[in-house]
């Protein structure tokens, strides 16, 4: 079977326009490296354009997408960590200023958790196992009172994400040297908005054009 067509076509259009645009910019990727301003762990929902949502440029953003924009504590145990791995990439090797985790309204993974999905697949499959990140989950009362039950539970998956991080020793030294911030965001889908956790209130508010 083919690729489909429309990412052939799409591919060249990319090389005639995208590419050609910004020939030097790639050039430059190619030979220097790597310098993203910021790390985002998002949702693997083919509907959140990372890129797109913050109009960033080659090279900008250093994206790591799972089920549900989840983190997972630390567990140096040595089996595999794909977001571990990339964490510790972008805070170590990448030195990113920023990590930001994404969450954004009508998760599939949110809404499969609450409906007990990861119970009906297979016992060694992967889904449930790595749904499990949200057992015990509970959102903060604000949340629902403010932006609805379904919200809230997603932005809860924002808060414990960012909770998770701070139990990577690296991480927790680097945002101690005043090297590194993490933020919280959430993205709908239906206005094209930014929801950004307020590190001092603790509560999640509309991200502000002069911010």
């Amino acid at each position: 079977m083919p690729l489909p067509r429309t990412l052939v076509e799409g591919h060249f259009h990319f090389r005639h326009e995208g590419y050609a645009k910004n020939r030097g910019r790639y050039l430059q990727l190619a030979e220097l490296g790597q310098s993203p301003t910021a790390m985002v762990i998002a949702c693997c929902d083919s509907r959140v354009d990372v890129s797109a949502i913050f109009d960033a440029e080659p090279g900008a953003l250093f994206i790591m997408r799972n089920v549900a924009n989840l983190v997972p504590p630390y567990e140096p145990e040595g089996e595999y960590h794909g977001t571990s791995a990339a964490v510790e990439y972008a805070a170590t090797a990448l030195k990113v200023p920023h990590i930001i985790v994404l969450g954004h309204s009508n998760c599939g993974g949110v809404n499969a958790h609450r409906r007990g999905v990861r119970e009906q697949v297979p016992k060694h499959g992967f889904i449930g196992r790595w749904l499990t990140l949200l057992d015990g989950l509970k959102p903060v009362d604000n949340d629902i009172l403010v932006y609805g039950d379904e919200m809230a539970f997603e932005l809860a998956t924002v808060r414990v994400s960012l909770a998770n991080l701070h139990t990577f020793p690296f991480i927790k030294e680097r945002m101690q040297q005043g090297l590194l911030a993490c933020h919280g965001l959430h993205f709908d889908l239906r206005t094209g908005g930014l929801l950004s956790l307020d590190q001092e209130t603790g509560q999640f508010a509309p991200l502000e054009e002069d911010q």
